[in-house]
C-alpha cells in the first residue's frame, strides 16, 4: 500500500493504523534536505521499522511513478492544505494539488492498482446553500485551495470515467486532533490558551463540522473496501455543526485557565472567500460503508489538548501560523 502525504497530520495517523493491521505500506513524504519526514520520524520503532520510506515531490512525474508502482492500494493525502497559504502562493497550491494529483492519477494508470482513494475537503463545497450537504451540493472555489481541490477531485472522477481507473474520493469535513498544525483553528487556540493570558482568532461565526482523526481514518479504510465507491465521491463528518465561538469556549474550560479571547484581524479571511457553514451529510458513508463516528467533540477535544500540551515544544503560541 501507498500513503502519499505519510508525514502530515491524517497521512501519518493512516500509515500508523495500516502498519498496525499488517500491511505492507510505501510511505511518500516530501524531501527536503534536512532529511526530515515529518510525523514518520516520530513514529514507535516498531511501526517505523515496518515502513518502506521514499522521499519525493508530487510535481515530479518521474518520483511519483516510482512510489506508485507495484502497489495494490494507493492511498492519495499529499497536498498543500493551508487556506492562507493558498493567498500568498496560489501558484504553489495548485501545482501540487492539480498536478501532484494528475501525477497519481497516470502513474496508478501504469501501474494498476486495485484501488485508488483520492482525498478531497469538504471546503470545495463552499458556503453551505443548504444544510446538511450531501454529495449532491454545488462545488464553489472559494480560495485558491478549494478551486484548486476541486480541480484534482474532478480529475479523479474524470479518469474513473474516462479510463475505468478504480477510484474514489473521500470528502472529510474539518478533521481535528494530534499531530494537527497551528495553522487550523482548534490547535492554534488550545496552544494559545496553555501558554497566553489571551487567545486571538478571527472570525468566530462560522460553523464548522468536526471530525476525530482516528474517525477519518476508518473513513479511509473502509472506502478502500467498499466496491460501491467507485466512481463517487463520498462525504465524511458528524452532521453537527459547532461555531468557532463554541469550540473557542470549550476549548478554554477544559484546558482550565482564565483567559481573554481576543479579535485578531489579520486572522480573517477575505469577505467573499469566508466559508460560513459546513455540516455534513453521511448517509452514504454510514448506510454503505458502515462507518459511525465515534469519538464526540468532548472526548475528541481532551484527547487533543493532552496530546499537545505533551508536545508543545511544536508549536509556537505568539505566532499565527498561515
Amino acid at each position: 500500500m501507498l500513503v502519499t502525504g505519510a508525514g502530515g497530520f491524517i497521512g501519518s495517523h493512516l500509515t500508523e493504523r495500516l502498519v498496525n493491521e499488517g500491511a505492507s505500506v510505501r510511505a511518500f513524504v516530501r524531501y527536503n534536505s534536512k532529511g526530515t519526514r515529518g510525523f514518520v520520524d516520530d513514529f514507535t520503532p516498531q511501526v517505523g521499522e515496518r515502513l518502506e520510506i521514499t522521499a519525493g515531490d508530487l510535481r515530479d512525474p518521474h518520483a511519483v511513478s516510482k512510489a506508485v508502482g507495484g502497489m495494490d492500494y494507493v492511498f492519495h493525502l499529499g497536498a498543500l492544505i493551508a487556506i492562507p497559504y493558498s493567498y500568498v502562493h496560489p501558484r504553489e497550491v495548485v501545482e501540487t494539488n492539480v498536478m501532484g494529483t494528475l501525477n497519481v492519477l497516470n502513474a496508478c494508470l501504469e501501474a494498476k492498482p486495485k484501488r485508488v482513494v483520492h482525498t478531497s475537503t469538504s471546503e470545495v463545497y463552499g458556503t453551505a446553500q443548504y444544510v446538511p450537504i450531501d454529495e449532491k451540493h454545488p462545488l464553489c472555489g472559494q480560495s485558491p485551495y478549494s478551486a484548486s481541490k476541486i480541480g484534482a477531485d474532478q480529475l479523479a472522477e474524470s479518469y474513473h470515467r474516462a479510463f475505468d481507473l478504480p477510484v474514489a474520493t473521500l470528502r472529510p469535513f474539518n478533521t481535528y486532533g494530534p499531530r494537527q498544525s497551528a495553522r487550523a483553528v482548534i490547535p492554534t487556540v488550545i496552544t494559545q490558551a496553555i501558554a497566553r493570558d489571551t487567545v486571538q482568532v478571527g472570525a468566530m461565526h462560522p460553523v464548522r463540522d468536526l471530525t476525530f482523526v482516528a474517525d477519518t481514518v476508518e473513513g479511509f479504510i473502509r472506502i478502500a473496501d467498499c466496491d460501491a465507491a467507485l466512481g463517487r465521491v463520498v462525504n465524511l463528518g458528524w452532521g453537527q455543526g459547532s461555531s468557532v465561538k463554541e469550540i473557542v469556549e470549550k476549548i478554554i474550560a477544559k484546558v482550565g485557565r482564565k483567559v481573554e479571547v481576543m479579535f485578531d484581524a489579520t486572522r480573517v479571511r477575505p469577505a467573499k472567500s469566508e466559508v460560513e457553514r459546513l455540516v455534513a451529510d453521511s448517509t452514504w458513508a454510514r448506510e454503505e460503508m458502515g462507518w459511525e463516528p465515534k469519538v464526540d467533540l468532548d472526548e475528541g477535544l481532551e484527547r487533543t489538548i493532552k496530546w499537545i500540551s505533551e508536545h508543545f515544544r511544536m508549536y509556537s503560541p505568539e505566532e499565527y501560523a498561515i
